[in-house]
C-alpha cells in the first residue's frame, strides 16, 4: 500500500510540474485576442465620434497595425518564444477574422505575455521567400501596408475625419498616420518598433491544455495614441509619415494595450 501510495503521488506531482512550467513537449494552441476600442467606447469605422486630450472631435475609417515576436512566461519563470514563422498578424478593424492571433505553445501556465509592435529589422530585410502571408509586399501594397518606395512595412495605420483636419482634394477633412521605420544597419534610421510587456497574474493566468484554445482578451485604447507621454493634436500633426514626429506616435503606441481578461 505505501508504495502504491507513493506512486501516486508522484504521478500527481509530475502533471502538476507539467501543467504549471510550460516546458514541457505536449503542445497546444492559445489565441490571443484584440479588441479595439476608444476611451469606453468600442470603435465603429467611420460612424462613431470620439474625442481626443486637445478636446478634437474625429473619426476613424482604418485601423490597421502588425504585431509579432510573441514570447509567453511561464509560472516557473521560464520563457517560450512562439516559433517565428508563425508569430507576425496584421490586425484589421474591418476584418473580425484577423482579432485573433493563434500561437503554438507548450502545456501549461502562463503568468506574462511579450510581443513588438511592428515587425522586426532581420525579417524586414529578408528573401522574398521568407516573407509570406500578412508579410508579402504585394499584401502589403493590398492592404496599404507597406512602403514601395522606403522598402519597409507601415506597423501601425490609422485614419479618419476630423474637423479640425485640412481639406484633402476629395473635399473631406482626414487624418493620416502611417508609422514605420526598423532602425537600419549601416545607416540608422527611425526606429518605431516598440515592444508590449503584460502581466497576466491580476486578470487572469493563461493555461493552456490540450483539447481547448484557451484566450488572452487585449483592449487596444486608440485613446493611448493621442493621450500619451505626447498628446497628438489632429490640427497641429493631421498627416504623420516617416518623420521624427512619427517617434511620439510610436511611444504613444506602445501603451495602447491593457489585458482584460482570460478565457480558459
Amino acid at each position: 500500500m505505501p508504495l502504491l501510495l507513493s506512486c501516486l503521488l508522484l504521478f500527481i506531482t509530475s502533471c502538476s510540474k507539467k501543467n504549471d512550467g510550460g516546458s514541457g513537449n505536449e503542445t497546444t494552441y492559445v489565441t490571443v485576442e484584440f479588441d479595439n476600442i476608444v476611451g469606453g467606447q468600442n470603435l465603429f469605422l467611420n460612424t462613431g465620434s470620439y474625442t481626443n486630450a486637445a478636446g478634437e472631435t474625429f473619426s476613424v475609417s482604418m485601423l490597421q497595425y502588425f504585431v509579432s515576436n510573441f514570447t509567453l512566461t511561464a509560472s516557473n519563470g521560464s520563457e517560450y518564444t512562439v516559433d517565428q514563422d508563425s508569430s507576425y498578424f496584421l490586425i484589421n478593424e474591418s476584418d473580425p477574422q484577423t482579432r485573433h492571433a493563434r500561437l503554438k505553445v507548450p502545456v501549461g501556465d502562463y503568468v506574462k505575455l511579450r510581443f513588438i509592435i511592428g515587425v522586426d529589422s532581420l525579417r524586414s530585410t529578408m528573401d522574398i521567400s521568407k516573407r509570406t502571408g500578412v508579410l508579402d509586399p504585394a499584401a502589403g501594397d493590398e492592404h496599404g501596408m507597406y512602403w514601395g518606395w522606403n522598402s519597409g512595412y507601415i506597423f501601425f495605420r490609422l485614419e479618419g475625419t476630423s474637423d479640425v483636419a485640412p481639406l484633402d482634394p476629395s473635399g473631406a477633412r482626414k487624418f493620416r498616420y502611417h508609422i514605420g521605420g526598423f532602425g537600419g544597419y549601416s545607416t540608422p534610421t527611425i526606429n518605431n518598433i516598440r515592444e508590449v510587456d503584460l502581466d497576466l497574474r491580476s486578470s487572469g493566468v493563461l493555461m493552456a491544455r490540450s483539447g481547448r484554445t484557451a484566450n488572452v482578451h487585449l483592449m487596444a485604447d486608440l485613446l493611448s495614441v493621442f493621450n500619451g507621454t505626447t498628446n497628438l493634436s489632429i490640427a497641429a500633426n493631421p498627416t504623420v509619415m516617416f518623420s521624427d514626429f512619427s517617434v511620439h506616435v510610436a511611444n504613444n503606441y506602445q501603451h495602447l494595450f491593457h489585458h482584460h481578461h482570460t478565457e480558459n
